[in-house]
This record gives C-alpha cells, structure tokens and sequence, in this order.
C-alpha cells in the first residue's frame, strides 16, 4: 500500500524555525510507525533524525506525537493511524533536530525523585535480603512498569504551560518508591512533592494515562500519592 507522512522537520545549523516535509512509500498495514521513519531516511532523506533503540516497545526512546497524540513509533501501526500519518516531536521539550527533543530536563525531574531504595536499617541477622509480601509488592507494581519514555509528561497541559512541574513520570517514580514497605524515604519523597511544582499542579486531566504506551493508571497513581501526603497513610 502507499502510506504518506508528514515529518516535522527542524536543523537547528540551517533553519530558524521548524516545517514539515511529506514523503511517499510502500509499505504494508502491518507496518509499525517506525518502520515507516527507517523507510523513509533509509531510502529517500539520510538526514532525517529520530531515536529508536530496542524498537520494542521496552526502552521508550521513540516516543513522538502521531496523528496528534503520544506513541512509541516501534507499537503504533499504519492500520491503527491510517495511510496518511503526520509526525512531531513530543510537546513541551526542546527541539534539537527534527524528532529528537532535549531529554535532560525530563530526567533532572525524574532524578528530584530519589529514583532508588532508601534503607539505612540494618540487613536481617540472617543476612538475607529485605523480604515482602506479595501483595506488598502488589502495592506499587503497576507504577514498575514505567520505562521513562515521556509520553505521559509530554502529553501533561500543565507541563506544557510550566516546564518546572515535575511531570507524571516523575511522579509515577516516586509512587514506585513511596509505597514501597522496604523504603524508608516516603516522607522525604513526599515533602518533595508538596513543593510548588509537585503533585500541586496535576489537574487530572487524563492525557498521561492516556498516552502511557504501558497501559500504567497514572493519574490513578498520582492520586494516591496526593491522598498520602494529606492523610500520611502509605496502605
């Protein structure tokens, strides 16, 4: 089948601002999104610029908005969205070249977090490792699931009208950690929320769960870090 797309373009050595350039190839509707980008730089434009990596729906590095909303490129297929596609980088991050965006304030955000264990008491005498129960572990497992790809922040209003708020990843980070019975960092994540640019500025809206290629309930989530930090219940 013939499949056309519509590419925002943008280099920052040769334009001062961004346009869209349309390709035609041959592809099949079974074809994923980026399938589709390696045809096209693979064929007809060497300079195009996108990030892929696993191309498996794992690493998250290729998320961008297609037809309008957040995908990964390596899940969306042409029969989902359709012979005629449009491309764009995702909102509310520097464009640096064509698809790609600066992710570095997405991580310093997601850094503010405390992305690890905090445990200062000492291991069991035995010597084993922190044990919890299954349905401890139930507690936070959807929020494990998350694997930094941006879509949620991305698609978040209020992240695109203040690039200081945290985000919904950053946020679904520290819900993997806050309810976690081995940490001891909850309050300290917590706090750290209750700033101006935390939980403060979700308005649940929705997008982020909509847009989460992992299918994760983040404002549901939020949500129950919003209802921790009022009532101090981690349960």
């Amino acid at each position: 089948m013939e499949i056309t797309i519509k590419i925002f373009r943008y280099d920052p050595e040769k334009d001062t601002r961004g346009h869209y350039e349309t390709y035609v190839v041959e592809g099949d509707e079974n074809d994923r999104v980026l399938d589709v980008l390696e045809l096209v730089k693979g064929k007809t434009d060497g300079s195009l610029a996108f990030r892929r990596s696993c191309a498996h729906g794992v690493c998250g590095s290729d998320a961008m908005r297609i037809n309008g909303r957040n995908h990964l490129a390596c899940k969306t297929l042409v029969r989902d969205v359709g012979a005629n596609i449009t491309v764009e980088p995702v909102l509310g991050l520097k464009v640096q070249k064509d698809l790609i965006v600066d992710m570095d304030p997405f991580f310093d955000n997601y850094k503010k977090m405390l992305p690890y264990l905090i445990n200062e008491s000492p291991l069991p005498a035995d010597g084993r490792e922190r044990l919890q129960s299954p349905e401890d572990r139930a507690r936070f497992d959807e929020s494990t699931k998350c694997i930094l790809c941006a879509a949620c922040t991305t698609s978040c209003p209020s992240y695109w009208a203040n690039g200081e708020y945290y985000g919904p990843a950053a946020i679904v980070t520290a819900h993997r950690f806050i309810f976690d019975s081995r940490d001891e960092g909850a309050s300290e994540r917590l706090h750290i929320l209750s700033e101006t640019d935390g939980t403060v500025r979700c308005h649940t809206a929705y997008n982020c769960t909509e847009a989460c290629p992992r299918d994760i309930k983040i404002t549901k989530a939020i949500g129950e870090v919003k209802l921790a930090m009022v009532t101090g219940s981690l349960k």
